[in-house]
């Protein structure tokens, strides 16, 4: 049967629009694959590119070259050397531990560090370096790399490893570096990339770890080409990074050894310090320690040898060192006093070997006293009782407020590891950490550099300072930065009369050249050299009033850590100072045989910028001094600067 044409129109008009429909759905779709098409192999072509050569691409950071260090004349004191290492990549190993048993198998691995390696391998992400072996032979570096073929992921490289070429003598200015810790990393809000590579080093102590982003540098990169089993095949590109700036200190290498063997075994430290702009020209502290035994990694023998002796050679007494500055001191109570108008440089007081005040006895150093003393005679002979008489009329507030004029209490800016403040106590401070008042007995003690007090060998060497100057000089140990001079103030005028410090100096100048003087066998007899001090006995016991009666035990019949600690500040040429000096010799005994020699030895050196002439002392003391001198165990340095000398 037909249709009527009129059904037969309505059907095709149908099957047209359906058609249209789907036609138009399968282009809309096709469209749409083309963008998506074009957008993957156009617009992001460069992305899959790069995601499809990491597959046989690896970046990798480059370790920047540390900074050098150098003393003032130029002579390295911290360097880089070559270091032959060894190193796993995790992704490209596959089983580590059966990589390493193979690496074991070439060259000498210890269990212990095999272990190591294995626990940083799995710490840090597959494609991170990880040292196996460092400071190899380049015998075991050949044959690891000839067998490379059956060694994925275990690549040969040459690297850089700190040296510090003056050893001992600068241990505890530079410091050292070593390898980065997780509380190091904890210390960091942002930490350097760099810092995440297993064993990478950075400053520790000292110098090298204050100005760390500093000798650090930026790090570099390089593309490497690796196979499917992670051998290396070549290096696509390489991206040098910025090495660390080159520091020069304000300290002279040659002074400093000489510092460090004139001190020799004994427990102690020394300043010395530039006139002209506060430059610290030595500064060491005895017994020293090789930093280089860190930087390979002490063994647990000589660590526990450092960490158990009583003189503490890890510690940089000059600046951590908090002693009590005993007579040291007394010019500051004796300017406070002046400044005050509380006394005139000709008046005396009497001394008969004690004070009473209170109903307690306070005892000068001299048994049978020094009777009838001035300002002068006081510092010369160091006579206790003068300085309790004059406290009681200054008191504690202006002795305090003169010390910190000085530098004392004072925690001064120097790029070296717990730097103290020492303590200028007041009474503010003593209700605030005592929990109680001050009595006169305080101040009487703190007159004679005592009780409460204590100072550093480097705030005692600015003290000496400003002394000779009348400068608020400021130590500096950095001297500049890649060349470039590092700004420091020259010191404004102190407010303090001209005339009072003049006093002071020439009482100090008699104490080393008066033959009533304290330090009088140490003074120098060189024409234009003459030099002007104070001695200092610091207790660190109490002593009972029946000792006293039964007599005073001395020095050298006592355990050693219940000496007295010895003490001299000095500066020199007296009539026109170049520059402070201060020796610190923990239970030394008396300041006057113990410190005040070696202070002199410094301070001939310094002076004299080579190893002090024997017509510069006594003449009864020379032939034993030669002998003294010749047996230093001194460096031979160069004399000209390093300039040009290789970095790596």
């Amino acid at each position: 049967m037909r249709r009527p044409g009129r059904e037969t129109e309505e059907s095709t008009r149908r099957i047209t629009r359906r058609a249209l429909i789907l036609g138009g759905v399968q282009a809309g779709f096709a469209g749409m694959l083309t963008l998506r098409m074009r957008h993957l192999q156009v617009t992001q072509a460069d992305q899959f590119r790069l995601l499809a050569e990491e597959n046989r691409v690896n970046i990798r950071l480059i370790p920047p070259m540390r900074g050098l260090v150098f003393d003032r004349a130029g002579r390295i004191v911290a360097e880089n050397e070559q270091n032959y290492r060894i190193v796993i990549v995790r992704e490209d190993a596959g089983d580590p531990e059966e990589a390493l048993a193979r690496l074991a198998r070439l060259v000498p691995l210890d269990a212990e560090s095999v272990e190591r390696a294995l626990r940083e391998v799995h710490r840090h992400s597959p494609f991170v370096p990880v040292t196996v072996a460092d400071r190899l032979r380049w015998e075991d570096v050949a044959r690891v790399a000839v067998n490379a073929p059956i060694l994925p992921g275990i690549t040969p490289e040459v690297g850089l490893s700190r040296l510090y070429p003056m050893g001992p003598d600068f241990a505890h200015v530079v410091g050292y570096v070593g390898p980065v810790s997780d509380y190091d990393l904890s210390q960091i809000d942002a930490p350097d990339p760099l810092l995440q590579i297993p064993r990478f080093q950075i400053g520790k102590t000292g110098v090298e770890a204050k100005h760390e982003e500093l000798l650090r540098g930026k790090a570099g990169t390089r593309r490497i080409e690796v196979n499917a089993v992670g051998r290396v095949i070549r290096e696509l590109d390489r991206v040098e990074g910025q090495p660390g700036a080159a520091l020069q200190l304000t300290v002279d290498a040659g002074l400093q050894n000489f510092m460090q063997a004139r001190m020799g075994e004994e427990s102690a430290a020394a300043v010395v310090m530039d006139l002209a702009q506060g430059d610290i020209l030595g500064i060491a502290s005895s017994p020293g320690f090789d930093p280089n035994k860190f930087v390979r990694g002490i063994s647990v023998a000589d660590y526990k040898a450092l960490t158990e002796t009583p003189y503490r050679p890890l510690s940089n007494k000059a600046v951590q060192g908090a002693y009590p500055p005993g007579s040291t001191f007394k010019m500051i109570t004796a300017l406070a006093a002046l400044e005050d108008g509380l006394i005139t440089p000709e008046e005396t007081v009497y001394c008969p070997g004690h004070l009473e005040v209170g109903g307690r006895r306070f005892h000068c150093w001299r048994r049978g006293g020094h009777g009838h003393v001035n300002l002068n005679q006081s510092l010369e002979q160091s006579c206790d009782v003068y300085y309790y008489d004059i406290a009681q009329r200054v008191g504690i507030e202006k002795i305090t407020a003169m010390a910190r004029k000085f530098g004392l209490g004072e925690r001064h800016d120097l790029p070296l590891s717990a730097v103290v403040s020492g303590l200028m106590p007041d009474k503010a401070w003593k209700r605030e950490n005592r929990g109680a008042d001050w009595v006169v007995g305080d101040t009487l003690n703190a007159a004679i550099g005592q009780g409460y007090v204590l100072a550093s060998p480097l705030q005692l060497a600015v003290m000496s300072a400003r002394i000779a100057t009348g400068r608020a000089l400021m130590p500096r140990l950095v001297r500049s930065v890649n060349g470039m001079e590092q700004p420091h103030p020259a010191g404004a005028p102190l407010d303090v009369n001209p005339a009072h410090l003049a006093y002071i100096r020439q009482g100090m100048n008699d104490v080393v050249n008066s033959r009533r003087g304290t330090a009088y066998r140490s003074r120098v007899v060189a024409e234009g050299m003459a030099m002007a001090g104070k001695t200092g006995t610091s207790q660190v016991r109490n002593i009972t009033t029946a000792e006293r009666a039964a007599g005073v035990f001395r020095n050298e019949d006592l355990p050693w850590e219940r000496r007295d600690h010895a003490l001299f500040v000095a500066f020199a040429p007296a009539q026109a100072p170049r520059i402070a000096v201060c020796v610190v010799v923990e239970h030394g005994g008396g300041g006057s045989t113990a410190a005040a020699p070696i202070a002199r030895d410094i301070t001939l050196r310094a002076l004299y910028g080579d190893l002090p002439p024997l017509s510069a002392y006594p003449d009864r003391q020379r032939w034993q001094k030669e002998q003294d001198l010749r047996k230093l165990p001194l460096r031979k340095l160069d004399s000209a600067p390093a300039a040009g000398r290789s970095r790596a």
